[in-house]
């Protein structure tokens, strides 16, 4: 049989385990080739811990050259701006084609344009690239005393985490003189989605830190200064934190795939889009069609061994298997410092004996992403 070209597009976790399962399994009848803007991919879940200051790069990226090298494929470093479905290829930012057999997405997703000032006048969460290097900004501008107060617009655990973790660091920083923090959420309450327990436990953090929260308060134009709710109040911020829920790139729903309302890739059960079977797509830049939820938390990361399996199987013509999350997963919300709040179903608890745990289980989850040494014996199997 040819070899069959592969293109994954993203350097997402999915990616990260596709990559790693074809290092400790590879198929001679494939070619696989991994394009991304970044050479170097966060981990999510580390990420309040590298802004508050707990982590450094290294130990909370991952080195995406290494990573293909190590799974024999090769790294172009580069964003993806347009997908040729009829002729198979993939237009790049700076003018290069990527031609494939079957493509996987792992992209992310893209700032939602549609609330007025929001892009002009916010930094948002999203993609991760461009927020750090606005947070590296915005953490200048406060040591330089000329940000007093910081609105982040939206609500869920990773929400409240990164806002516990750029005011944990700024408070170390500067003490006294660090800005206030204030919540802005359309939801009656906080963390709607977590049981009683965890909603008042990270409610007394927030209190404790003096963040202010405006509860209740859709939001629906940003200016300079100020994030202007739906009954025309203006709550005063010199920053303002996007993170409403984001939308799909605008490249997706423009290459004909079937995407939905919000721009994000429709795909089946076997995380293969609806619309054209050659196309893959997991993470943020996916929807799945029917009774599963949309892919968030803890997901995406287990959304790559199937995806790997698959990717293999659609080579070779072969069944595929169908992406089957579990329906009950641990949720952790860290607060800042060495301190987290954590779930599972009814159960509740916290402290620091909780961050530590999750401390060893991120970096050992993201050491399986580190290619072995030479002459080392490496992984032997998938995990």
């Amino acid at each position: 049989m040819p070899v069959r070209r592969i293109l994954l597009i993203g350097g997402g976790h999915s990616h990260l385990e596709v990559l790693r399962r074809f290092a400790l399994r590879p198929d001679a009848g494939i070619e696989l080739t991994l394009a991304s803007p970044n050479a170097l991919c966060p981990y999510s879940a580390m990420l309040p811990g590298y802004v508050a200051g707990h982590y450094g790069i290294a130990e909370s990226h991952v080195e995406l050259p290494a990573l293909a090298h190590w799974a024999r494929a090769r790294f172009v470093c580069d964003r993806a701006v347009e997908v040729d479905l009829y002729t198979r290829i993939v237009r790049l930012a700076e003018g290069g084609i990527e031609p494939f057999d079957l493509v996987s997405l792992d992209i992310g997703s893209s700032p939602d344009p549609s609330v007025p000032g929001s892009r002009e006048h916010a930094l948002q969460l999203h993609p991760t690239d461009r927020f750090l290097a606005g947070w590296a900004m915005l953490e200048a501008d406060a040591v330089a005393g000329r940000v007093g107060t910081i609105a982040v617009v939206g609500d869920g655990g990773a929400v409240i985490e990164m806002l516990l973790a750029m005011q944990y660091r700024l408070a170390r920083t500067l003490g006294a003189d660090a800005p206030r923090f204030a919540l802005v959420t359309d939801a009656p309450h906080i963390l709607h989605e977590q049981i009683p327990a965890v909603r008042k436990a990270v409610g007394k953090v927030l209190v404790a830190r003096d963040v202010v929260l405006h509860t209740g308060s859709a939001v629906n134009g940003v200016e300079a200064g100020a994030v202007v709710t739906a009954n025309g109040r203006r709550i005063a911020a010199d920053r303002v934190i996007w993170a409403m829920p984001p939308a799909g790139a605008p490249w997706l729903a423009g290459s004909s795939l079937a995407c939905d309302a919000r721009g994000f890739v429709r795909v089946n059960a076997s995380l293969q889009s609806v619309s054209d079977p050659f196309v893959f797509a997991v993470g943020d830049c996916a929807t799945p069609d029917g009774t599963l939820p949309r892919t968030q938390g803890a997901f995406p990361s287990r959304e790559g061994a199937p995806l790997a399996a698959n990717l293999r199987h659609a080579a070779h013509h072969e069944p595929l298997v169908l992406f089957k999350p579990r329906p009950r997963v641990v949720s952790v919300i860290t607060t800042g410092p060495r301190h987290a709040v954590a779930s599972l179903g009814p159960v509740m608890t916290e402290g620091e004996r909780v961050w530590r745990w999750k401390d060893r289980f991120e970096h050992a989850y993201l050491a399986r992403y580190r290619p072995p040494m030479p002459g080392s014996k490496g992984r032997t199997a998938p995990q």
